[in-house]
Order: structure tokens, then sequence, then C-alpha cells
């Protein structure tokens, strides 16, 4: 039996389509409901669906009056605030293509994304850093965008469901930071995470821990909810994670959702959760260990579900409360996904690891990547996108999830995935968080190597003798180093790729 799931595709996407009026279709029916809340320490920012619907589509006429045209590109350099989604939604009602990026880019590094996009405009808030150039593209400011809310509802551009929406940023094979092109047809795609991960429904109020301008936040945290008709709950800027179980619990939150390391911060930050409204918590954007998510169901009572996605295809393979993981895996793929795990060959017999790809005719795939066709076709095989992760498929359609291909070791022969060798060794006492990388510590002497964080560095007698109950011997770390914290991308994961140069010394 080889290793495809493939019970048929999802409906197909209406057309003529515009996604922001997807998401909104619930707008004209639920009025007053509340669609978002900005949650504060005791209060909170409500929006209504008809304020947001408004707020939107107003947004949407003043991005036409202001010159823009459907096509033109929108660089977003703004903030944690609800002037962000509102600002992504007016655009593409209206076929503007916005292009959501981190606050934390510095202007050298937007520099560079306007090189390559050569964007019609800049939606900006001037505390987020942008181009220094005086000849970059011309801005339009918060003060701008804020009143565009009030002006007459824009018409939406309905059309080809397949024509570009929006773009999105990702790390490339080159190491040269790709644009992830995607349809509208996008949002549509996502009902499948519906029942195949949220269990979400109109009645929840989904809190998401992170920043408005993460695309995780973005569709999963906002988008979604919105879909459904549901409620979400933002917490406002600068909210220290050790107080997200008190709005939690504050904001009557059923389901949470965050990156693994927010987990991590919660559970050593707090003693005690009393969370009596939460049903589960939802994780991705990294692997999530059988530690954390055991711990986190001990302290809370909750389970918490993950999924695998990437920029180029949201999440695709998740658990959820109808289908739980067993300890050690991933899940399975949504119903409705045509996913394969395969090789050079095509896809390989149940049970032998390859890479996890996916089928080219699923609607959440990407268009292509800006101005980088060839990486787009050096990824597609017979039909299947190459994810470049790896993965076993069983015969119960669960995947266990192995690692980037590019972050798999090689020890003395072995490829070893670092995410086995992080499961195993989080659970040795004193250690906060851990990852492992190859290293190679002379010419063609390669080790594996265990960076960590703790309260107070541990002896590496004690950590080795922890790996040796635990792992096969080529498996073992043959060294450990002491950081403050690991180095780490703007959305929260560990990038190992920068672990060798922190290396110091030999091994022992």
């Amino acid at each position: 039996m080889l290793s495809v799931f493939d019970h048929g595709g999802p409906p197909p996407c209406p057309a003529p389509f515009n996604l922001a009026a997807h998401v909104l279709g619930r707008a004209p029916t639920l009025g007053a409901r509340t669609a978002l809340s900005v949650v504060h320490d005791d209060a909170a920012q409500n929006w209504s669906y008809s304020e947001l619907e408004a707020a939107v589509r107003g947004t949407g006429t003043g991005l036409l009056r202001a010159g823009l045209a459907p096509g033109d590109i929108a660089l977003m350099r703004l903030g944690n605030s609800v002037d962000f989604p509102i600002a992504y939604l007016g655009a593409i009602a209206v076929g503007v293509i916005p292009v959501p990026t981190s606050a934390q880019l510095t202007a050298d590094e937007v520099g560079a994304l306007i090189a390559d996009l050569k964007p019609a405009v800049v939606l900006r808030d001037p505390s987020v850093a942008s181009l220094k150039a005086p000849s970059g593209p011309r801005e339009i400011g918060l003060e701008d965008l804020a009143a565009m809310r009030s002006l007459p509802a824009c018409g939406y551009d309905l059309g080809d469901p397949n024509r570009m929406a929006y773009v999105v940023y990702t790390s490339g094979t080159s190491g040269k930071p790709r644009a992830v092109a995607h349809a509208h047809r996008a949002i549509w795609a996502r009902q499948m995470m519906m029942t195949g991960w949220y269990g979400l429904t109109a009645q929840d109020r989904l809190l998401h821990a992170g920043a408005f301008n993460w695309t995780y936040t973005l569709g999963t945290g906002l988008m979604d909810p919105w879909t459904m008709g549901a409620t979400a709950l933002i917490p406002a800027a600068g909210t220290p994670i050790a107080e997200l179980p008190v709005r939690l619990r504050q904001h009557r939150a059923t389901i949470f959702a965050a990156a693994p390391g927010v987990y991590r911060r919660m559970l050593n930050q707090n003693d005690s959760f009393e969370l009596p409204d939460l049903r589960h918590g939802l994780s991705a954007g990294e692997k999530l260990s059988e530690t954390l998510r055991a711990t986190w169901r001990q302290v809370t009572g909750r389970e918490v579900y993950e999924a695998f996605g990437m920029s180029e295809c949201s999440t695709f393979i998740s658990a959820c409360p109808n289908r739980p993981a067993p300890p050690g895996r991933l899940g399975t793929p949504q119903p409705g996904r045509r996913i394969a795990i395969v090789d050079d060959s095509g896809p390989v017999p149940r049970g032998a690891p390859g890479v996890i790809a996916v089928d080219h005719r699923d609607p959440g795939l990407m268009l292509t990547y800006l101005n980088a066709p060839d990486e787009m076709a050096a990824r597609m095989r017979d039909g299947w996108f190459l994810t470049g992760d790896q993965g076993v498929m069983e015969d119960d359609d669960q995947i266990t999830y192995l690692g980037r291909a590019d972050d798999m070791m090689n020890a003395g022969g072995y490829r070893v995935s670092p995410l086995e060798v992080e499961a195993a060794l989080s659970a040795c006492p004193g250690l906060d968080q851990i990852a492992v990388a190859e290293v190679e510590v002379k010419n063609d002497t390669h080790i594996i190597v265990g960076f960590y964080t703790a309260q107070a560095p541990l002896d590496v007698g004690t950590l080795k003798s922890f790996a040796a109950e635990h792992l096969a011997r080529y498996k073992q770390p043959r060294d450990y180093v002491a950081l403050n914290s690991l180095p780490a991308g703007a959305n929260g994961k560990v990038l190992r790729r920068a672990l060798p140069a922190l290396y110091p010394r030999k091994p022992r």
C-alpha cells in the first residue's frame, strides 16, 4: 500500500469569487454580534460584524480613490493593531494585492522586498521601519487609512478564484526570501481546517496569541473565525505571555491558538491554570514536542491539537477533536486533501520515510513564487508539490513528522531527525528548551550537538547519561552548549541553521 491519501477533493470554489467577500459573508446577518475583541487587562476593544464590514469596505473605497487599481501591489508596514486586518481585507475586497510583512523587519530588509516586488504603494505606520531612500514608493499613513473606514462601502471585485489575491514572504531554498503568491481560492481551501483541525463553530471565542501581522494569526486567529461567524480574540499589543491565562479566563475563550514556544513559556511562568470555558488548544508554526503537549494536558486538563503546514499551502495535516493523534504522531491529512509521502521514484510504501507532498490541485496551494518560477518548478514532481519536510504515513493515515529535509543530521551514516532527539531530551530535568544540530568540528568530521537553555548550566556528564538512557548511541549528542536563548525567527521558530556557528569548542 502506497503512502497516498486521496479520498476525493473538496467542492470546487464558486465563481465569481472574492476572498474578502467570503470572509465577511455572514456580516449582513450577524450585524451587532462581536466579530473582534482586542482584549486588555479587564476591558476589550470590540468590533461588531457590521462595524468590521463597514471599515473593510470603506477602506476598499479609499484605496480606489487614492488611485490604486486591481492588480496593484500594496506592501503592508503596519504594527500589531486592528489597522492591519482591516487594510488587508480592504485591499483584497477591491482587487489590490496586499503583502503583509513583520513589523520587525529593518529598513534594509524592507528595501530588498520593495526592489523585488515594486509595489504601487506602502501602507505604513510611521513607527514601523520602511525604506529610507526618498525614491521609494508612495506611502499611505495610518491617519489616512483610518479616515477611509467611514467612506461608502466598496463593491467587491469578483472574478476568477484562481487570480492572485495576496502575497506572503517565506524562506526560499536559495536562502533568499521568496514572495509566495496566493489565489482568492486559498480561503475556500481553509474550510477543510474547520473540522479537520479546529473543531470551530459559530459559538466559539478563539484567542490567538500571535501578532496581527503574522499569517498564522491572520488566518487561524481572524479570517477563519469570521468566516464561521465566531468571535476572534486578540491580546492587546504588549501583553506579557505570563498574563495570557488570565486573558483566556477573563474573556471566556473556548479555543486557544499559539506557537509551541508560547505554550512552553506560559507553563514556565504559571503554576496553575483556571480555564473553565476552554475546550482545547491549537498549535502550529513548529513541531510541538510530546513532553510539552503532555504537560499542557496535565496542567490544564485540556488537549492541544497540532497542525502542519507552510506558507505555500497553509495547514493540511492535523489532529482534531474528532481524531486526536497518538503520542509521537502529527495527525492525518485533512478530509478533502490529497497528500503523499514520496521519494525520487514517486510515492513510497506505507511506513517508509520520504518527503511530504501536496497534490498540485489543492485549492490552498500557492500560484507561484513571484520572480522565481524556476524555484516553483523545482519543487514540483509528477503532479506533487514537495514541501521539503520528511514524514512517514502509517496504514491508519497517521503521519509522523521527521523534520525538514535540510535539518536531517548524519551520524555515522545514519540519518537522524533532530525532532526525535529533541523530543527525547526535552524531558531531562533542569532543561527549559533544547535544539540539536549537526556540527562540523574538523574537516569531514561531524557530530550532533545539543544547544539548550536552562536556569543554570547543567553538567555535560548528566546530559550525556540522560541521553544514553533514552537514545541509541548514534543519536546521542556528543557535546552540549548552554545558551541564554535559542536563535529564533520573527515567528518564534528555532533557527537550526544558526546553531552550528554557536558551537565554541572541540567535542569531549
